[in-house]
């Protein structure tokens, strides 16, 4: 892709109200290889802590890269203020989903779209774990878990956003061929 056509992909994506399909194009561009491994997580299957504030958790997606695991995800909020004001809700429920959630396997990062209802804007975020091995006083191995701040790898994107941001920081993986730019 050269720099018009990344630009104009990013505007598409990220200028206007949330659209599975033209996100999922928008990763296919980016990251070239994923297998497509889609479910959805809704009603029972969301932890209660959470069930007041998530309708629905899906992937669409899973993208592997030197041995790291990575989930292509898309949560339905259920009232528009959870999506403003509670980011420290959303990455502790991605957190959730990442170590392990309802099957028990670690995931490594994932890359997650936060949308709300009547909402024309929506939240694009990477939330990345890292998983360090420690020894405990009594000599047993235990694993620690770290997560990124939502904060530093979080974009409010949408109708009413510019995609300046966006633009400069996919710019460069999106005309890449081989995505090794892309470590997580």
């Amino acid at each position: 892709m050269d720099r018009e056509q990344t630009k104009e992909l990013i505007i598409n994506t990220f200028e206007h109200p949330f659209a599975k399909e033209r996100f999922v194009y928008f990763l296919r561009n980016l990251l070239k290889s994923f297998e497509e491994s889609t479910f959805v997580y809704q009603r029972n299957y969301i932890p209660d802590a959470f069930e007041k504030y998530v309708r629905s958790l899906e992937r669409v997606e899973k993208y592997n890269h030197d041995g790291k695991e990575i989930d292509l995800l898309i949560v339905e909020l259920k009232k528009e203020t959870y999506f403003e004001r509670a980011r420290t809700m959303q990455r502790n429920f991605i957190a959730w989903y990442l170590k392990g959630s309802r099957r028990g396997k670690l995931k490594d990062a994932a890359l997650v779209v936060f949308v709300s209802p009547d909402s024309e804007d929506w939240r694009f975020s990477l939330v990345k774990m890292d998983y360090r091995y420690e020894e405990t006083p009594e000599g047993k191995v235990k694993v620690r878990e770290e997560f990124t701040s939502a904060l530093r790898w979080s974009y409010l994107v949408g109708k009413n956003e510019s995609s300046h941001t966006a633009q400069s920081r996919f710019c460069r993986f999106l005309k890449e061929t081989s995505h090794q730019a892309l470590k997580i």
